[in-house]
């Protein structure tokens, strides 16, 4: 007896072609149940699946697991083009099931692969079924760029916009919201993390229907030309049909751009205002990165919840602002406390730390070094070149990895959103699949510039050899050096409640300790003094090595 399975497959899940999946199903169970030696294994059907590619073709792939474990010995089918269209593919699935002994029948074809000739004819099949794939394909594009240029929405819902048929109308709720964002970072002068971290506080849903706001979220809203009543589609494109995987649209195929094409949110002057400003910040911020910028960042951590500091800039009475390192629990959640279910929250150090405080500890550490600068001079230089060398080349492969699993979840983002104008999900499961999607791609994104940050300090170890050797010659030395170099040395800075602050280098054993007395009389004492001559407003430095 033959283990039989049958497969079918309907384009979309629209009423019509659902009734035909349905007859579909019925008419594969009748025909195998009519065949004397043939066993109904089971009958496998994948809906509003496209057939050139078989990588989300669930029910597809689990049949040919089954066939794979000898579950199966003849698969029958109504066509070719129901079972693939991509010629490769067509054969390349069809030989591994007959290494198995496995055939596959199309009815309407009448074409059998245990046969001779069954390759052959199958080939031609689905070239052809490939081909009207691409005819279709490039129909739909036309008709799609067609639809744009008369000012057709493609694409979901946003902050303060439903999008509905294809047509954007203002929502009063998320367009408040969005006023509201260019407000604070035009007229109120803040940043992004700030504007996100008060939203969050305020209790301020997103287009999720959450309140996780971010740095990243505010930041797409202020350059989203939507905003201003603009509308920019086509930013993606799908090279291949075969594939469906987009790309960024880098001047591959023209971008439709319709001005005043609906209601807008914010006034065109405003708008462009902040494209200014996000500009100048960008721009101020220089190519350093924070890095070079903020030579203690993620290096000061709390010594009671472990959290790091956050800096914030502080103003004085005279107009005149300075840096200051927070707890970051302590910053969002305030003192620790319970809430209203008993649950802790917040952080008992109240500790700031001034910048220049913490820079001119770190000085005083490193300073005190007394051991043998020579032979720390060679260790380090070892080690440096050790870890450029072994990075030049780390981290490409893991690049291009990541960058094409971005570019598949562009891809399943911009389906979800097609699928949601056909009406092909319902609003709930659409709002669900986006907010996985786009959580993905952040966690992705955020992986990838990690990676090309680490690629851009991986140059040449050979040019880099006397440099390195320098610098290291110079710090180990006494010499004046950068607060970056000085901040490459620190392993970690801890604050404590009572106001200890303990500082670890790296490659050192030692610890030292130190005792603020107050950020307001330290400051006092830091005015007649150079920054390298400070007396630490502490207590002495006391080596616990």
């Amino acid at each position: 007896m033959l283990q039989v399975a049958a497969y079918c497959r309907v384009s979309t899940d629209k009423e019509d072609q659902a009734n035909s999946f349905e007859a579909q199903q019925r008419y594969f169970h009748d025909y195998i149940e009519r065949q004397p030696d043939w066993v109904l294994q089971g009958i496998y059907a994948d809906e509003g699946i496209s057939g050139t590619s078989t990588h989300k073709r669930v029910e597809f792939n689990k049949m040919l697991y089954a066939a794979e474990m000898g579950q199966i010995d003849l698969i029958v089918t109504k066509e070719v083009s129901r079972f693939t269209r991509n010629t490769v593919d067509a054969l390349q699935i069809t030989r591994d099931l007959q290494r198995r002994g496995v055939g596959v029948l199309f009815l309407t074809d009448s074409l059998d692969t245990r046969t001779s000739d069954g390759e052959l004819r199958l080939t031609i099949m689905s070239s052809m079924a490939q081909d009207e794939s691409r005819k279709t394909s490039i129909r739909s594009k036309w008709g799609q760029t067609r639809s744009m240029e008369r000012g057709v929405v493609f694409g979901g819902s946003l902050l303060g916009y439903d999008v509905i048929g294809g047509k954007m109308t203002v929502n009063p709720e998320g367009a408040e919201i969005v006023r509201l964002i260019f407000h604070k970072y035009l007229q109120e002068r803040k940043g992004c993390s700030t504007i996100a971290r008060e939203l969050r506080e305020a209790g301020i849903l997103s287009s999720k229907g959450n309140c996780l706001w971010s740095s990243a979220t505010v930041t797409k809203i202020l350059k989203n030309e939507k905003y201003c009543g603009d509308l920019i589609q086509k930013k993606t494109y799908t090279p291949d049909f075969l594939t469906h995987e987009k790309k960024y649209n880098h001047g591959q195929e023209p971008l439709i751009e319709l001005k005043d094409h609906h209601e807008a949110i914010i006034d065109r002057e405003t708008w462009q205002a902040v494209q200014r400003e996000l500009s100048r910040r960008n721009t101020a911020k220089g190519n350093g990165g924070h890095g070079n910028r903020y030579p203690l960042s993620g290096k000061i951590r709390c010594g009671e919840c472990g959290k790091s500091f956050v800096s914030r800039m502080k103003k004085r009475k005279d107009g005149s602002g300075y840096k200051r390192w927070c707890c970051f629990t302590a910053t969002n959640e305030g003192l620790r406390r319970s809430d209203g279910a008993g649950n802790p929250m917040g952080c008992s150090v109240g500790r700031q730390i001034r910048d220049d405080v913490a820079m001119d500890i770190l000085r005083r550490s490193v300073n005190t070094v007394t051991l043998d600068k020579k032979a720390i001079i060679a260790n380090l230089t070892r080690i440096v070149e050790s870890v450029l060398a072994s990075g030049e080349d780390s981290g490409e492969q893991e690049l291009r990895r990541l960058e094409l699993e971005f570019e598949k979840l562009q891809a399943r983002n911009d389906t979800i959103h097609d699928r949601f104008f056909d009406e092909s999900i319902t609003k709930a499961d659409y709002q669900r699949a986006k907010a996985r999607c786009e959580s993905e791609m952040n966690r992705v994104q955020e992986r990838i510039v990690a990676i090309q940050q680490r690629q851009a300090l991986n140059t040449d170890t050979q040019t880099l050899k006397p440099d390195i050797r320098a610098a290291i010659t110079s710090i180990v030395s006494g010499r004046t050096a950068d607060d970056a170099f000085y901040g490459h040395l620190l392993q970690q800075m801890t604050v404590y409640q009572d106001g200890r602050v303990e500082v670890a280098l790296n490659l050192l054993p030692a610890k030292w300790t130190y005792v603020l007395d107050g950020l307001e009389k330290y400051r006092a004492k830091i005015g007649a003094h150079s920054a390298s001559s400070v007396p630490i407003s502490v207590n002495r430095p006391l080596s616990s090595g």
